[in-house]
């Protein structure tokens, strides 16, 4: 079936049931006659926006946030940026973040869903995250929103 039909089939669900894994998920799907892998869950998932939320029965299931949800959960997120991130540094048409031990995948997902202007991709190890950016204009300019976010 079509993706259209899947996620609105996903939205439905998670507004109906608490679905608290990827495998919950597939399952329902499958009972509703959807044909679904993991990456395609995982791919509608983030797609669609969804996030975990905590449950009045003490458990976590996926929804999907309004806008005034969603600027609560960005500011948590600045705010573990704040506190993860030591520095961000351009180099060239690249920015560098380091961070500290452990938290680069963290800040690096963060920084893709920023939608930096010109972007072209990122990677990170244990504590460094690694932008690349097709000017170094481009950089400089990030490195300013990065830096702006951390004061």
């Amino acid at each position: 079936m079509a993706r259209s039909s899947r996620q609105s089939k996903i939205l439905e669900l998670i507004s109906t049931k608490e679905i608290e894994t990827q495998e919950e998920l597939a399952r329902e799907l499958k009972n509703a006659n959807f044909e679904i892998t993991q990456a395609t869950i995982s791919r509608d998932i983030k797609e669609l926006g969804l996030t975990k939320i905590l449950c009045p029965s003490g458990k976590y299931k996926y929804a999907i946030l309004g806008n005034d949800q969603q600027q609560v959960v960005s500011n948590k997120y600045i705010g573990i940026f704040r506190e993860c991130v030591i520095s961000v540094k351009p180099a060239l048409n690249l920015a560098v973040v380091r961070t500290i031990k452990g938290m680069a995948p963290g800040v690096c997902s963060f920084i893709d869903k920023l939608n930096l202007t010109e972007l072209l991709g990122a990677t990170y190890g244990d504590d460094t995250v690694l932008l690349i950016f097709p000017t170094t204009t481009c950089a400089s300019d990030a490195v300013a929103t990065l830096s702006q976010m951390m004061n």
